[in-house]
C-alpha cells in the first residue's frame, strides 16, 4: 500500500494537472496503484478491522477502487489528481504510522 502510494508521488512529481490529463500513460500508471491501494485496504479490513479503521477514508478509497475496476462511473482524471493531491499525502502518513507500530 505504501509502495504504491509513494510511486503514485513519483508518478506525478512535477507535473500540473493539464500535463497529468494528458498523458494517458500516467493516468493509467496511476490508476491501477490506486487499485492497488483500495484492494489493500479491502482486505487489510477483513484481516484486521481495528487496525484498517485507523486509516483515513477506507471506505471511501474502497469505493474509488471500485469505480476504477469495475466502471460504475467514469472517472475524470481530474478527480484522480485531487485525490492523489489532496488525499494521498495523508493515507501516507498514517500507514507509515502503523508501519512504525508494527515493527
Amino acid at each position: 500500500m505504501r509502495e504504491a502510494a509513494l510511486a503514485i508521488q513519483t508518478f506525478t512529481k512535477d507535473m500540473d494537472i493539464a500535463t497529468y490529463e494528458n498523458n494517458a500513460l500516467v493516468q493509467a500508471a496511476v490508476e491501477r496503484k490506486f487499485e492497488m491501494i483500495g484492494e489493500a485496504l479491502n482486505q487489510l479490513s477483513k484481516l484486521n478491522a481495528p487496525m484498517a479503521a485507523r486509516l483515513p477514508d477506507l471506505p471511501q478509497i474502497v469505493a474509488f477502487r471500485n469505480q476504477l475496476i469495475h466502471g460504475y462511473a467514469t472517472v475524470n482524471p481530474g478527480t484522480v489528481w485531487t485525490i492523489a493531491h489532496n488525499s494521498l499525502p495523508n493515507l501516507i502518513t498514517a500507514v507509515q504510522g502503523l508501519l512504525v507500530e508494527q515493527s
